[in-house]
């Protein structure tokens, strides 16, 4: 079914987390397709926080979601809303569904039902073979007496016999039999003073987004059981349903629902662990949807030019690290590299190496690094980048004269005992060289090795275990122009004084 399903003037989505946990993996891609939608469509995103459920929110978790999606790109347009604010609305609708003859006082005590009026009757009452639900419908609906110091909650009167139908732009016509459908709860019942109490999530999620003029529900696959009920509400109270999308689930690699067990779900570990934005971002909207072709590296502005509700699966989707981590490498290797330099100055200065003078425009420092210097270095390394803290680890030496020499390394490429020797006479071929490049350096230090009687190699591998402390980096002779002259001759002669001390 294509995304044509209903011709609004305006395209209205909306991302509603609830601060119960944090922004998971599954819930960022919804908010992404939401995103992407919104955007090909010249619509508008709104971001609503669904903090209605006082036992169980955690107001401190919604500034981590509010920055999970900011780190992921996922920028909105109004809000964010928060539910807890709009109780009077709920109230509103409820008593008018009361009014019309669609809802029902319920004074049923909260043991009749499991969970009392937070739940929902029928709802242990799952058949153990997979048939139909059987449904227990409350007497209250009938016009039951009121009971003397119960204060009632509200629930909606199922329509008895037939279906409900909707439209998916998914997963095509669904259809529901009415007795399937518990009597569910609108408002729970009132404490102290109040008339009513909580809003439940059937009533809120449709009170807002009728109000926020919503014409498109891009959600999770594990929504679809709610829609019949809010489609219900949506009659009772005289509005048009908006288009609804159910998005497939995401799962680990034994294929079951997406865990802690499987690694990594919340989005903000993945921005601490150094992964890009925009490599996540490219990931996520894979997960479950395809531009149609085998291509797979989309920078956002094709994701957004590509995307419609059209090429979301029915199949659910598997998260898979290793593809994550190739997303990751392939970004750090194809950005423009003055789109990757404002992500590696922040990680330097997260890892207190960031110097002023490396800034654009900036004055260079007293040993002549400068904005170009650091765009050379960077682009020097990236090829052997997995993610951004490898930058002020696994190359540390690059930004600073404080790094440490892997004894791993050592052990391997400093066991000759012709090295002390060979790195001396190379510290000093290499101070006299007038010319510092990649040639001069490559020609000074072949000549060293052919003099010294040895192969090349040794004197390479050695070598750039003294300057940068590592067995692996970028190759060698560009490693030492980066560096420039004194730097190297200096951690040359360092390496020596070490011999030294052994």
């Amino acid at each position: 079914m294509s995304d044509s399903v209903q011709k609004p003037s305006s395209v209205r989505v909306r991302f509603a987390p609830s601060p119960t946990g944090y922004l998971h993996v599954g819930g960022a891609r919804t908010a992404l397709f939401n995103w992407l939608f919104a955007r090909h469509q010249g619509g508008t995103m709104i971001l609503r926080i669904e903090d209605t459920d006082a036992e169980r929110n955690k107001p401190q978790l919604v500034q981590g979601i509010l920055d999970g999606l900011q780190w992921l790109g996922v920028n909105w347009d109004e809000g964010p809303f928060y539910q807890s604010q709009r109780t009077e609305l709920y109230v509103a609708a409820a008593k008018k569904c009361l009014a019309n003859g669609a809802a029902f006082l319920c004074y049923c005590p909260a043991e009749k039902y499991a969970g009392g009026d937070h739940a929902e009757p029928g709802q242990d009452e799952e058949p153990k073979g997979g048939g139909p639900r059987r449904v227990t419908r409350c007497s209250c609906r009938d016009g039951k007496p009121s009971t003397p110091g119960v204060k009632p909650a509200v629930r909606f009167k199922v329509p008895v016999g037939g279906t409900t139908k909707f439209p998916d732009a998914v997963f095509g016509e669904r259809e529901f039999s009415n007795e399937e459908i518990e009597d569910f709860v609108l408002l729970r019942s009132g404490k102290n003073d109040e008339e009513f109490g909580q809003s439940m999530y059937q009533l809120g999620v449709v009170v807002d987004d009728i109000d926020m003029r919503i014409t498109h529900v891009i959600r999770g696959a594990d929504h679809i059981s709610n829609t019949p009920k809010q489609v219900l509400l949506y009659g009772a109270l005289g509005a048009e349903p908006p288009v609804f999308a159910h998005v497939p689930l995401i799962l680990g690699p034994d294929k079951s629902r997406l865990s802690k067990r499987h690694g990594a779900t919340d989005v903000n570990m993945y921005r601490t662990e150094g992964f890009l934005p925009e490599a996540f971002r490219n990931f996520l909207a894979l997960l479950g949807w395809s531009p149609g072709g085998d291509e797979e590296f989309l920078r956002t502005k094709e994701l957004i030019d590509k995307f419609s509700l059209e090429g979301v699966s029915r199949t659910n989707a598997v998260f898979d690290r290793p593809k994550l981590e190739w997303f990751n490498t392939q970004y750090l290797q194809r950005l423009p590299i003055e789109e990757l330099l404002p992500e590696v100055e922040n990680e330097l200065k997260r890892g207190g190496l960031w110097k002023p003078e490396w800034a654009a425009g900036a004055t260079p420092g007293p040993d002549g690094r400068d904005h170009a210097w650091f765009s050379k270095t960077v682009d020097l390394l990236r090829p052997r980048i997995r993610l951004l803290p490898d930058f002020s680890s696994w190359s540390r030496a690059f930004f600073s004269d404080e790094f440490t020499r892997d004894p791993a390394a050592k052990e391997k490429f400093w066991k000759d005992p012709k090295v002390p020797e060979l790195l001396a006479k190379l510290a000093d071929a290499l101070e006299k060289l007038k010319e510092w490049n990649h040639d001069a350096c490559d020609h000074a230090s072949r000549a060293i090795a052919e003099a010294g009687d040895v192969k090349a190699g040794l004197l390479i591998n050695a070598t750039r275990v003294a300057i940068v402390g590592q067995a692996v980096a970028p190759p060698l002779f560009d490693t030492m122009v980066v560096l420039g002259q004194q730097r190297v001759v200096r951690r040359l002669r360092d390496a020596v004084a070490a011999f030294a001390k052994v």
